[in-house]
């Protein structure tokens, strides 16, 4: 193999590697199948140099997105094989990038003799599977596909320049931590597709994704009290309230492995983050009706308004904080905070159009609202 001079890999590769042989030495004592097998640190480090340096070329003038998972080609479902091997080079994946581009595809990368090649690609691949994504230059994001494959692939690390990010599941055991935080982690079990946690998870993904910010709030169903804290009349009132997503996730269970189905409520799920671009808050339902959008927040006569927010944020050494609602971000988050400060049942969900990603709860123990930077988990 050749010598890395990326040196943010060489730092990080020790800890990954370590990362995923106790993930899936844990999954096979524990009797689970189609476990995916784990990558030396020596692979990681391979991969992740020349990942890093194709990044920051351009083919046509775009720079690569790239999906990199390491499997054998005969642990992939059949996936579309080369007619000879390619060599795992900065060349190589610059090339290859225009083709598979596109959420769901993955370049395959296998070792023999010392040396990874590319041997294909494929669109599913085993448990657990050590996988890199490239989405924009110098950002490299190391990810596995989580146990079953429900839901958004598990973050292990977030590689940019010269900064590594370990994610920290241990963030998620704090008492009080939003139930969207814990399923990213891969600390409850698997949630299904239609699960409503992993519903939330894929609007945040996609909010995010749109690139314009966006604030979604998320109330209680059956209740009303969350009205108090918006400007009336709403600019976008919707009525009745649309519940198209509602619907889809009470069809029956059988339904739910069907591809149409699947496509269905992943549009539903963009139609609804596709309006949290709109300035305002959207509001949805814990079950997923759709109330307004384009909502301005007040604070109530009788409320107080709030300065501090405990900021957490689910990486190795990122301690809890507190901090002035100006030092997390603009008017959206002071919104979003002022809104779960006086709704203490409500989650609000802040898509900043630099990328960051942040989730406010209401702590009761600590009786302030909680701060949640998760945009780590969501790459």
């Amino acid at each position: 193999m050749s010598s890395t001079t990326y040196q943010a890999a060489k730092t990080a590769s020790p800890v990954i590697e370590n990362h995923f042989a106790n993930l899936i030495s844990n999954a096979d004592e524990s009797g689970e199948l189609g476990l995916a097998k784990a990558p030396n640190k020596v692979v990681i480090e391979e991969i992740i140099n020349a990942a890093f340096w194709a990044s920051l070329r351009k083919e046509e003038g775009n720079s690569p997105k790239i999906s990199i998972a390491f499997l054998a080609p005969e642990q992939a479902d059949q996936p579309l094989l080369f007619g000879a091997k390619l060599p795992l080079s900065v060349a190589v994946l610059t090339k290859l990038a225009p083709g598979v581009e596109r959420a769901g595809i993955h370049l395959g990368v296998w070792e023999e003799n010392g040396v990874l090649y590319v041997w294909g690609t494929t669109l599913k691949i085993p448990n657990y599977c050590f996988v890199l994504d490239v989405s924009e230059p110098g950002l490299i994001v190391i990810k596995h596909r989580r146990l079953q494959g429900f839901g958004k692939y598990t973050n292990v690390a977030v590689l940019k320049g010269d900064e590594v990010k370990f994610v920290d599941k241990q963030c998620g055991t704090l008492n009080e931590c939003p139930a969207i935080v814990t399923a990213l982690l891969d600390i409850d079990a698997p949630c299904s597709f239609n699960d409503g946690v992993n519903v939330l998870i894929q609007l945040a993904v996609s909010m995010r994704a749109h690139h314009h910010g966006g604030l979604l709030l998320v109330v209680p169903p059956q209740s009303s009290d969350w009205r108090r804290s918006l400007v009336h009349p709403l600019n976008y009132p919707v009525f009745p309230t649309f519940g198209a997503l509602a619907g889809l996730l009470k069809r029956d269970v059988n339904e739910h492995a069907d591809i149409f189905w699947q496509t269905a409520l992943r549009s539903e799920v963009e139609n609804i983050a596709g309006l949290t671009a709109i300035d305002g808050a959207t509001v949805i339902s814990r079950d997923h009706h759709l109330h307004t959008f384009g909502a301005k927040i007040i604070r109530p006569n009788d409320a107080t308004t709030v300065e501090k927010v405990l900021f957490l944020e689910p990486i190795v050494d990122g301690e809890a904080k507190m901090k002035f609602i100006g030092q997390i971000g603009g008017t959206r988050h002071f919104a979003a905070a002022q809104f779960v400060n006086d709704q203490h049942d409500a989650l609000a969900m802040v898509a900043s159009q630099d990328g960051h990603f942040t989730v406010f709860s209401w702590s009761a123990t600590e009786q302030i609202v909680q701060a949640y930077r998760i945009d780590t988990l969501l790459m």
